[in-house]
C-alpha cells in the first residue's frame, strides 16, 4: 500500500493558506472575513442609516453654524469673525465664557472627590448600601426640579431659604444680636437727644452725678413692644447717673401723647445698653431692666450718655446666595449635590475591583490609611477617576437648566454660562440675534473638543492594554 510523502499529494500549505494538489499545482486562498465573520461591504450597508442620520443631525448642524457664524443678525451680510469678536468685548458674553471655565475647573474637580471619599468610607460603614442610596437618590431627581429645589433653598428670608436660616442661626450663636432691630432715638420733641456719628444717639449736654436722664425711642409697634412691662420714673441714684429708655409712644386709644415723657402705659425697652462717654471714650457701661430704668457709676459725671447703634441694628439677615457675588457658587454647589453619587456610584464600581490582597500587604508592610488611600487606591482607580472627571466636564459645559432656573432676573447675567446666553441671544429675545448665537454654539464646541480628543485618546489606550 502506498502512503502519501511529505510534501507529496494531499499535503496542505502553511501560513498562506496555499494547498497542493497531487498534480502540483495550486489553489487560491478563499476571501478571509472580518472578525465577526461579515464582509465589510455588509457591515457599511447596515451602518449607512445610521451614518446619514449622523450627518443630519451633526455634521451638517455644525457646518452651517460654522457658516452662519459669520454672518449678520438676519444673515444677509457677510460679516466675518465679527460676531465672535463680540463675544469677547460684550461684556455679558465675555462673563459667561468665565463663568463656563469656573464650571470645568471645578464642578467635575468636586464631583469627583467627593464621589472618590463616599466610594472609600461607604466601605467602613455599616449601613453602607442605604448611605450610597441616600447620596445618589438625586440623580433621581430631573434638572428643572433640583433648580426649584435650591431656589427655595436659597431663598434670602431666614423664615423660608434653609441655607439662610442655617446660617443665620451659626451666626447668631457667637454674635450677638441687636435686643430692638429697627428702632430709632427720637431727636425732636424736647427730646434731649440727637444724632451721634457711627448711627447712634447722644445727650446734647452732658449729666451730672445724682441725675436723672429719660432717653425716648420711637420706630417700633406696638404690637412689637406688646409683652414689655410699663416703662417705670428714674429715681436718682446718689453719686451716679441714672434714667429709663421707652418706646415713646402711647396707643391714640389709650389716651393723648405727649413727646419726651414717660405716659402712662407706655413700654420699657428692655436690654438698651447706655454708655457714658467723655472726650470719645466710653468710661461707663449699663445695660437697662425690664422696667427700662438704667444705672450709671459716679465715672458718669459730666459724660454724655449714648445710645450706641447695636442696639437698634437689623437683625442678622445673612448671606445673599442668589445675589451677583455667589449665585455662580451657589449653582454650582447644586449641580454637586446631584452629580456627587455618579461619581460615588462609578468609582465605588472601581473600587469593588481592587486586589484586596494589595491592599492588605500594604498594612501588614506598616503603612496607614492614608498612606493605603494615597498610594494605592488612588493610583490603581486613575483610569476610573479619568471616566468619571472627562465625563462631568463635558456635561458641565453644556449645563442650562440649573442656571437658568436658580438665578434670578436680577443675576441671570452675573450666573450666565454659554448655554444660557445661547438660549438669550438666539431664541430669548423678541430680537434674536442668529449669527452671534451661532458663534456662541461654535465656541461652545471648540470648548468641547479637548475634552473630546482626551477621553477619545484615552479609550485606545485602553484598547491597546
Amino acid at each position: 500500500m502506498a502512503t502519501a510523502a511529505p510534501g507529496g499529494a494531499g499535503a496542505v500549505g502553511g501560513a498562506g493558506g496555499v494547498s497542493e494538489t497531487a498534480a502540483g499545482t495550486t489553489t487560491p486562498p478563499r476571501p478571509r472575513k472580518s472578525v465577526t465573520g461579515t464582509r465589510g461591504w455588509i457591515a457599511g450597508t447596515f451602518l449607512l442609516p445610521a451614518l446619514v442620520l449622523l450627518g443630519a443631525l451633526v455634521a451638517y448642524p455644525i457646518v452651517y453654524s460654522v457658516y452662519r457664524s459669520l454672518f449678520d443678525q438676519d444673515g444677509s451680510s457677510f460679516i466675518g469673525l465679527d460676531n465672535y469678536t463680540e463675544l469677547f468685548t460684550d461684556d455679558t458674553l465675555f462673563t459667561a465664557i468665565k463663568n463656563n471655565l469656573i464650571w470645568v475647573a471645578v464642578a467635575p474637580v468636586v464631583c469627583t472627590a467627593l464621589g472618590l471619599v463616599f466610594a472609600v468610607l461607604t466601605e467602613r460603614v455599616r449601613w453602607g448600601t442605604a448611605f450610597k442610596l441616600v447620596v445618589f437618590m438625586p440623580m433621581a431627581i430631573s434638572m428643572l426640579a433640583a433648580g426649584i429645589i435650591f431656589r427655595l433653598v436659597y431663598e434670602a428670608e431666614p423664615e423660608r431659604g434653609l441655607a439662610n436660616a442655617m446660617w443665620t442661626t451659626v451666626h447668631d450663636s457667637f454674635a450677638e444680636s441687636s435686643p430692638w432691630p429697627g428702632a430709632n432715638g427720637r431727636t425732636n420733641g424736647g427730646s434731649p437727644l440727637e444724632k451721634s456719628a457711627g448711627g447712634g444717639f447722644t445727650t446734647r449736654d452732658p449729666v451730672a452725678a445724682g441725675a436723672t436722664a429719660v432717653l425716648p425711642v420711637v420706630g417700633l409697634k406696638p404690637a412689637e413692644v406688646s409683652g414689655a412691662e410699663p416703662a417705670a420714673q428714674p429715681q436718682a441714684a446718689g453719686d451716679g447717673v441714672s434714667g429709663t429708655v421707652w418706646l415713646d409712644f402711647r396707643p391714640p386709644k389709650e389716651g393723648r401723647n405727649e413727646l419726651s415723657r414717660i405716659d402712662e402705659g407706655e413700654k420699657a425697652l428692655k436690654g438698651i445698653t447706655v454708655q457714658a462717654v467723655k472726650d470719645g471714650e466710653v468710661v461707663a457701661s449699663a445695660k437697662t431692666a425690664a422696667d427700662g430704668t438704667f444705672t450709671l457709676p459716679a465715672a458718669a459725671d459730666g459724660a454724655r450718655l449714648r445710645l450706641p447703634s447695636s442696639n437698634f441694628a437689623e437683625a442678622y439677615k445673612g448671606v445673599d446666595w442668589l445675589g451677583p457675588d455667589v449665585v455662580t457658587w451657589g449653582v454650582i454647589s447644586a449641580y454637586v449635590w446631584m452629580w456627587a453619587g455618579f461619581a460615588m456610584v462609578l468609582i465605588a464600581a472601581g473600587l469593588a475591583g481592587v486586589p484586596r490582597e494589595l491592599l492588605e500587604a500594604a498594612r501588614v508592610d506598616g503603612a496607614n490609611e492614608w498612606q493605603v488611600f494615597r498610594r494605592i487606591t488612588v493610583p490603581v482607580l486613575a483610569p476610573v477617576l479619568i471616566v468619571v472627571l472627562v465625563t462631568l466636564m463635558i456635561n458641565v459645559l453644556k449645563i442650562f437648566d440649573l442656571v437658568y432656573v436658580i438665578a434670578p432676573s436680577t443675576s441671570q447675567d452675573e450666573a450666565a454660562v454659554l448655554a444660557t446666553m445661547l438660549y438669550r441671544v438666539g431664541i430669548g429675545t423678541p430680537q434674536p440675534d442668529h449669527g452671534v448665537a451661532s458663534a456662541i454654539s461654535v465656541i461652545l464646541l471648540l470648548l468641547v473638543i479637548p475634552v473630546m480628543i482626551i477621553n477619545i485618546r484615552r479609550l485606545q489606550r485602553e484598547k491597546r492594554r
